[in-house]
């Protein structure tokens, strides 16, 4: 059961800080690649309009908040250490991608590590699951969304 205590709202507060700062960061450091050299690209005919991206995204972070809020409240334990140690991870991963695929301009690079990002992000829910189900059920967006950033990182890799 959730506890809506000070502490606990407290904490769903820093998650969300701690995602949307680095989310935010990792914008800005990457906006200048954005207008030219990502719009010069070839890209495949599923590339979506780039307006799809930002809102993709916030949600897919609150969701991200809401869930390791979720395990970061159950019991102390093991499992629940290793569970918000993958969610840390995968987190840096994901931030990681952006400087990788936008930053340095490498898509063959940024793949290998969205690889990396996908199997941390399986993992996590793996042991999110363990904790809270809905904290698990909540990061089958991220999976599919990685999923299909995974094959436009793939196809913009081979067309460029």
């Amino acid at each position: 059961m959730i506890n809506f205590n000070k502490k606990n709202i407290l904490a769903f507060g820093g998650f969300c800080a701690v995602i949307f700062a680095g989310a935010a960061a990792s914008a800005i450091i990457t906006a200048d690649a954005i207008p030219e050299w990502y719009a010069a690209l070839k890209k495949p005919a599923f590339n979506p309009p780039d307006a799809v991206f930002g809102p993709v995204w916030t949600c897919l972070y609150f969701l991200m908040a809401v869930s390791a809020w979720l395990v970061w409240q159950s019991p102390a334990s093991k499992n629940r250490a290793r569970a918000m140690a993958i969610f840390w991870v995968q987190l840096a991963l994901n931030f990681a991608w952006s400087f990788i695929f936008f930053g340095a301009k490498l898509p063959g690079i940024a793949l290998f590590e969205i690889l990396l990002l996908w199997a941390s992000i399986l993992a996590m829910i793996v042991f999110f699951r363990q904790e809270s189900r809905i904290a698990a059920w909540l990061q089958a967006p991220y999976l599919c969304w990685v999923t299909f950033a995974a094959v436009l990182n793939f196809e913009i890799w081979q067309l460029n």
